[in-house]
């Protein structure tokens, strides 16, 4: 039972979550990938999968963080006819919108708004919450928006399976309207994702929220409550979104903040994916921050060998699914030219060092209140550098509840401890989420952490 306030539902929104929760389960189907319309641009293709010319960003950028670029509709692959002729869970459009760099550059970031069809019965008017996609890939085929239209993504070359769509769905059955981002470069063809780039994941977060506001014809209002949702990857996201707000969005004001598993120490998260199932994510975040970082990349460019060169550039382009089978439980040991960890390698540099040093999520106060979850076995995004970012953000005075997701030991490093938190506390989460947009108002529990004072 969840310890949360429960809150009276109607048979529609009741219905509406039933549906769409069996629907996101079992009804995963692949969906061809087709070119869309609504640029003269060739489309790209990653792996055998076209991606859209939509995806493909203008010359010029307008200059306002969070403007409209271009929109069209998007259909969802999971969807439904409601009783009153409306689709559930809602409809889509997909999104391009402005946002600026960790480098102070303007960026194009891609993402979509799901305008639902449940009616918001909290408090005020229908409330937006911006949804931080886990971990997807680092090809474009790999991006959420692209998720969402095609759940499951299979060719001779690429396999993205949807995951993120079930809490999207069941945020939508709430009747909140949900924006999710795809951050830079993940969807957008014109650089590679910058991969738990805290500055660049938490621009695009805040950016998807203004983008949103913009989009005509929804039933946002001026006075909607707005929450950040994200575990793995999103839980950093959202992390560094509620950190940044008051410097970077101070329009933006946030009712409340979900940080699933978040990223907080990227070096104690590289010694946890080195070796693991997940492995692929070591080159994604390399190579992203490779792409941004001179000193990084130098130090990195030296130290490979020509297994390490090729893993990076075939990495570049994959997403989950296939690069578990490619390269899961291999060591970074096999790609350098010592023989030694990656992590080790850019522990020996101190500017490459600092590059991931200035990555750290923890170091400023969070906007609003902020619900940080961990699940004690997690071995891939380790459980202690995730509660010490609610301990962190405990001494600097944030409203902090923490919950600490205890779970048996379901496998090491095959990545079944990761994500059995993301759907056992997913309930729990979104009722505490929910419960913020309502007005509710929030009781830190940082005083069961007697480590913060």
């Amino acid at each position: 039972m969840s310890r949360y306030r429960s809150r009276p539902r109607s048979t529609f929104n009741r219905l509406t979550a039933t549906v769409i929760a069996t629907v996101a389960c079992v009804c995963v189907t692949a969906t061809p990938a087709d070119a869309a319309t609504g640029t003269d641009t060739e489309p790209v293709v990653s792996r055998g999968v076209a991606i859209p010319a939509f995806y493909t960003p203008p010359a010029q950028l307008p200059a306002a963080n969070g403007t409209l670029i271009r929109q069209e509709p998007l259909p969802l692959g999971l969807s439904l006819p409601g009783l009153d002729g409306r689709p559930l869970p809602g409809t889509a459009t997909r999104l391009m919108y402005k946002s600026t760099d960790s480098s102070g550059r303007p960026v194009a970031v891609t993402g979509a708004y799901i305008e639902p069809s449940a009616q918001w019965e909290g408090d005020g008017p229908r409330p937006l919450v911006a949804v931080a996609s886990g971990t997807m890939g680092q090809g474009d085929q790999c991006a959420p928006s692209f998720a969402l239209q095609h759940p499951l993504t299979v060719s001779g070359e690429t396999l993205s399976v949807a995951y993120e769509n079930l809490a999207i769905y069941r945020l939508l059955a709430t009747g909140a309207a949900v924006v999710v981002t795809d951050y830079v470069g993940l969807g957008a063809t014109d650089r590679l994702h910058t991969y738990v780039n805290r500055l660049d994941e938490g621009h695009a977060v805040l950016d998807a929220v203004r983008a949103a506001r913009a989009l005509p014809g929804t039933s946002l209002a001026s006075g909607s409550r707005v929450g950040l949702y994200g575990y793995s990857e999103g839980g950093g996201a959202s992390a560094s979104a509620a950190e940044l707000q008051p410097t970077y969005a101070p329009d933006v004001k946030l009712a409340g903040t979900y940080s699933g598993a978040p990223p907080a120490n990227l070096t104690a998260v590289m010694k946890g994916i080195d070796g693991s199932a997940l492995v692929g994510a070591l080159g994604w975040a390399i190579n992203g921050f490779a792409q941004t970082d001179p000193d990084l990349r130098g130090v990195i460019e030296t130290n490979l060998n020509d297994a390490g060169r090729e893993a990076l550039a075939d990495t570049s382009t994959m997403c989950v699914g296939d690069s578990i089978l490619r390269y899961g439980f291999t060591r970074s040991t096999a790609w350098t030219t010592s023989g030694k960890p990656i992590a080790d390698i850019i522990a020996a540099e101190p500017r490459a060092q600092a590059v991931l040093d200035d990555q750290r999520i923890g170091t400023l106060k969070p906007t609003g209140p902020v619900r940080v979850a961990t699940g004690v076995q997690d071995d891939i995004v380790p459980h202690g550098q995730a509660r010490q970012l609610a301990v962190d953000w405990c001494r600097k005075g944030g409203n902090v509840t923490y919950e600490a997701v205890d779970l048996p030991n379901l496998g090491d490093r095959i990545l079944t401890n990761h994500l059995a938190p993301l759907f056992t506390d997913q309930g729990e989460a979104i009722s505490w989420l929910t419960d913020r947009l309502e007005g509710e108002p929030a009781v830190s529990n940082c005083w069961t952490m007697p480590a913060w004072r």
